[in-house]
Protein backbone atom coordinates (compact mmCIF):
# COMPACT_ATOMS: atom_id res chain seq x y z
CA UNK A 1 0.00 0.00 0.00
CA UNK A 2 2.64 2.29 0.85
CA UNK A 3 4.19 1.67 -2.20
CA UNK A 4 1.39 2.02 -4.46
CA UNK A 5 0.57 5.32 -2.43
CA UNK A 6 4.33 6.34 -3.48
CA UNK A 7 4.68 5.56 -6.73
CA UNK A 8 0.91 7.14 -7.51
CA UNK A 9 2.24 10.86 -5.92
CA UNK A 10 5.94 10.06 -7.88
CA UNK A 11 3.76 9.64 -10.92
CA UNK A 12 1.96 13.16 -10.84
CA UNK A 13 5.68 14.58 -11.83
CA UNK A 14 6.06 12.23 -14.49
CA UNK A 15 4.10 14.85 -17.36
CA UNK A 16 6.34 17.79 -16.80
CA UNK A 17 10.02 15.80 -16.24
CA UNK A 18 9.48 14.77 -19.80
CA UNK A 19 7.94 17.67 -20.94
CA UNK A 20 11.01 19.47 -19.79
CA UNK A 21 13.60 17.18 -20.95
CA UNK A 22 11.65 17.38 -24.47
CA UNK A 23 11.20 21.31 -24.71
CA UNK A 24 14.62 21.83 -23.06
CA UNK A 25 16.15 18.95 -26.20
CA UNK A 26 14.20 20.75 -29.05
CA UNK A 27 15.37 24.50 -27.87
CA UNK A 28 18.88 22.48 -27.87
CA UNK A 29 18.48 20.77 -31.17
CA UNK A 30 17.70 23.72 -33.65
CA UNK A 31 20.05 26.32 -31.60
CA UNK A 32 22.98 24.56 -31.38
CA UNK A 33 23.56 24.69 -34.63
CA UNK A 34 23.78 27.91 -35.57
CA UNK A 35 26.32 28.59 -33.04
CA UNK A 36 28.02 24.89 -33.82
CA UNK A 37 28.65 27.04 -37.06
CA UNK A 38 29.72 30.03 -35.43
CA UNK A 39 32.49 28.31 -33.70
CA UNK A 40 33.95 26.98 -36.50
CA UNK A 41 33.06 30.62 -38.61
CA UNK A 42 36.27 32.24 -40.54
CA UNK A 43 35.23 35.93 -38.95
CA UNK A 44 37.08 36.01 -35.33
CA UNK A 45 34.67 38.30 -34.05
CA UNK A 46 31.69 35.81 -34.56
CA UNK A 47 33.90 32.90 -33.41
CA UNK A 48 34.86 34.31 -30.38
CA UNK A 49 31.21 35.69 -29.23
CA UNK A 50 30.23 31.84 -29.73
CA UNK A 51 33.02 30.46 -27.79
CA UNK A 52 32.75 32.84 -25.04
CA UNK A 53 29.23 32.49 -25.17
CA UNK A 54 29.49 28.19 -25.08
CA UNK A 55 31.72 28.55 -22.23
CA UNK A 56 29.79 30.47 -19.89
CA UNK A 57 26.79 28.27 -20.14
CA UNK A 58 28.65 25.45 -19.71
CA UNK A 59 31.21 27.00 -17.07
CA UNK A 60 28.22 27.51 -14.88
CA UNK A 61 26.29 24.82 -12.66
CA UNK A 62 22.64 24.51 -14.10
CA UNK A 63 21.15 25.17 -11.07
CA UNK A 64 22.33 28.98 -10.64
CA UNK A 65 21.21 29.56 -14.29
CA UNK A 66 17.40 28.41 -13.18
CA UNK A 67 17.64 30.56 -10.04
CA UNK A 68 18.96 33.54 -11.91
CA UNK A 69 16.33 32.95 -14.87
CA UNK A 70 13.40 33.10 -12.15
CA UNK A 71 14.44 34.94 -10.05
CA UNK A 72 16.73 37.79 -12.13
CA UNK A 73 15.20 38.24 -15.31
CA UNK A 74 12.70 40.66 -14.80
CA UNK A 75 11.56 42.66 -17.87
CA UNK A 76 8.65 45.57 -17.27
CA UNK A 77 6.28 43.58 -15.93
CA UNK A 78 6.87 40.41 -17.57
CA UNK A 79 8.80 37.90 -15.25
CA UNK A 80 9.31 34.10 -15.95
CA UNK A 81 7.55 31.60 -13.47
CA UNK A 82 9.34 28.21 -12.69
CA UNK A 83 8.20 26.10 -15.09
CA UNK A 84 9.83 28.92 -17.57
CA UNK A 85 12.82 29.36 -16.13
CA UNK A 86 13.33 25.56 -16.44
CA UNK A 87 12.42 25.13 -19.76
CA UNK A 88 14.56 28.10 -20.62
CA UNK A 89 17.76 27.20 -18.16
CA UNK A 90 17.75 23.61 -19.33
CA UNK A 91 17.38 24.61 -23.10
CA UNK A 92 20.37 27.60 -22.78
CA UNK A 93 22.61 24.44 -21.31
CA UNK A 94 21.58 22.04 -24.05
CA UNK A 95 22.33 24.81 -26.73
CA UNK A 96 25.81 25.05 -25.34
CA UNK A 97 26.58 21.24 -25.05
CA UNK A 98 24.92 20.37 -28.27
CA UNK A 99 26.72 22.49 -30.04
CA UNK A 100 30.20 21.49 -28.84
CA UNK A 101 28.82 17.60 -29.95
CA UNK A 102 27.82 19.67 -33.67
CA UNK A 103 30.82 21.30 -33.93
CA UNK A 104 32.54 17.91 -33.61
CA UNK A 105 30.82 16.08 -35.63
CA UNK A 106 31.38 18.70 -38.24
CA UNK A 107 34.70 18.03 -38.09
CA UNK A 108 35.21 14.53 -38.45
CA UNK A 109 33.69 14.26 -41.68
CA UNK A 110 36.64 14.27 -44.35
CA UNK A 111 37.78 17.13 -45.96
CA UNK A 112 37.77 15.24 -48.88
CA UNK A 113 33.51 15.73 -49.07
CA UNK A 114 33.27 19.30 -49.03
CA UNK A 115 35.91 19.56 -51.85
CA UNK A 116 34.33 16.76 -54.14
CA UNK A 117 31.14 18.94 -53.38
CA UNK A 118 32.48 22.20 -54.17
CA UNK A 119 34.16 20.34 -57.48
CA UNK A 120 30.74 19.74 -58.26
CA UNK A 121 29.84 23.27 -58.53
CA UNK A 122 27.53 22.87 -55.14
CA UNK A 123 26.30 25.97 -53.16
CA UNK A 124 27.79 26.65 -49.55
CA UNK A 125 24.03 26.09 -48.32
CA UNK A 126 23.83 22.60 -50.23
CA UNK A 127 27.12 21.30 -49.27
CA UNK A 128 26.05 22.26 -45.61
CA UNK A 129 22.69 20.54 -45.71
CA UNK A 130 22.97 17.86 -48.22
CA UNK A 131 26.81 16.43 -47.69
CA UNK A 132 28.26 17.66 -44.21
CA UNK A 133 25.55 17.66 -42.11
CA UNK A 134 23.97 14.04 -42.87
CA UNK A 135 27.35 12.23 -42.01
CA UNK A 136 28.16 14.99 -39.61
CA UNK A 137 24.77 13.68 -38.23
CA UNK A 138 25.43 9.89 -38.84
CA UNK A 139 28.87 10.24 -36.62
CA UNK A 140 27.26 12.22 -33.70
CA UNK A 141 23.50 10.75 -33.26
CA UNK A 142 24.86 8.49 -30.22
CA UNK A 143 26.19 11.31 -27.93
CA UNK A 144 23.09 13.19 -28.95
CA UNK A 145 21.06 10.38 -27.61
CA UNK A 146 23.57 10.08 -24.45
CA UNK A 147 23.27 14.23 -23.77
CA UNK A 148 19.28 13.77 -24.12
CA UNK A 149 19.24 10.91 -21.44
CA UNK A 150 21.64 12.52 -18.95
CA UNK A 151 18.93 15.81 -20.00
CA UNK A 152 16.33 13.60 -18.77
CA UNK A 153 18.16 12.87 -15.06
CA UNK A 154 18.94 17.12 -15.13
CA UNK A 155 15.37 17.77 -15.24
CA UNK A 156 15.51 16.94 -11.07
CA UNK A 157 17.10 20.05 -10.75
CA UNK A 158 14.20 21.72 -11.15
CA UNK A 159 12.77 20.70 -8.27
CA UNK A 160 15.17 23.44 -6.69
CA UNK A 161 12.51 26.14 -8.00
CA UNK A 162 9.56 24.45 -6.83
CA UNK A 163 8.40 22.69 -10.50
CA UNK A 164 6.80 19.46 -9.84
CA UNK A 165 8.36 17.26 -11.92
CA UNK A 166 9.01 13.58 -10.34
CA UNK A 167 11.88 14.48 -7.75
CA UNK A 168 9.79 17.72 -6.26
CA UNK A 169 6.52 15.14 -6.02
CA UNK A 170 8.97 12.50 -4.20
CA UNK A 171 10.26 15.08 -2.08
CA UNK A 172 6.60 16.36 -0.88
CA UNK A 173 5.77 12.44 -0.48
CA UNK A 174 9.12 12.08 1.95
CA UNK A 175 7.84 15.23 3.69
CA UNK A 176 4.44 13.89 3.86
CA UNK A 177 5.42 10.91 5.47
CA UNK A 178 8.62 10.98 7.15
CA UNK A 179 8.25 7.97 9.17
CA UNK A 180 6.60 5.67 6.74
CA UNK A 181 7.98 5.59 3.51
CA UNK A 182 10.80 8.63 3.64
CA UNK A 183 13.35 6.76 1.52
CA UNK A 184 10.63 4.78 -0.87
CA UNK A 185 9.37 7.42 -3.34
CA UNK A 186 13.13 8.15 -4.29
CA UNK A 187 13.81 4.64 -4.95
CA UNK A 188 10.76 4.82 -6.92
CA UNK A 189 11.61 7.71 -9.25
CA UNK A 190 15.11 6.57 -9.56
CA UNK A 191 13.73 3.49 -11.04
CA UNK A 192 11.39 5.27 -13.25
CA UNK A 193 14.23 7.67 -14.24
CA UNK A 194 16.10 3.93 -15.55
CA UNK A 195 12.73 3.42 -17.41
CA UNK A 196 12.44 6.42 -19.34
CA UNK A 197 16.24 5.81 -20.40
CA UNK A 198 16.39 2.27 -21.33
CA UNK A 199 13.66 3.61 -24.66
CA UNK A 200 15.71 6.20 -25.75
CA UNK A 201 19.08 3.82 -25.68
CA UNK A 202 17.77 1.45 -27.70
CA UNK A 203 16.47 3.62 -30.45
CA UNK A 204 19.74 5.38 -30.49
CA UNK A 205 21.50 1.97 -31.46
CA UNK A 206 18.91 1.37 -33.61
CA UNK A 207 18.80 4.73 -35.39
CA UNK A 208 22.57 4.75 -35.27
CA UNK A 209 23.04 1.12 -37.00
CA UNK A 210 20.52 2.30 -39.50
CA UNK A 211 22.39 4.89 -40.59
CA UNK A 212 25.66 3.50 -40.45
CA UNK A 213 23.93 1.09 -43.20
CA UNK A 214 22.79 3.59 -44.89
CA UNK A 215 26.09 5.42 -45.99
CA UNK A 216 27.80 2.08 -46.22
Amino acid sequence: MDVLAAAVAVLKGLPLTLLLAVCAMLIGVVGALPVSLGLQSRHLALRLLCRVCVDLVRGIPIIVWLFVLKFGIVIGGFKLDALQSAIVGLGLVSIAYLAEIYRGGIQTVPRGQTEAAEALGLTPRTRLFHVVLPQAFTIVSPSIATYFVGLLKDTSIASTIVVAEMVFQAQSFARQNPTLAGLLPYVIAGGLYIVLSLPVAYASRRLDARLRRAVA
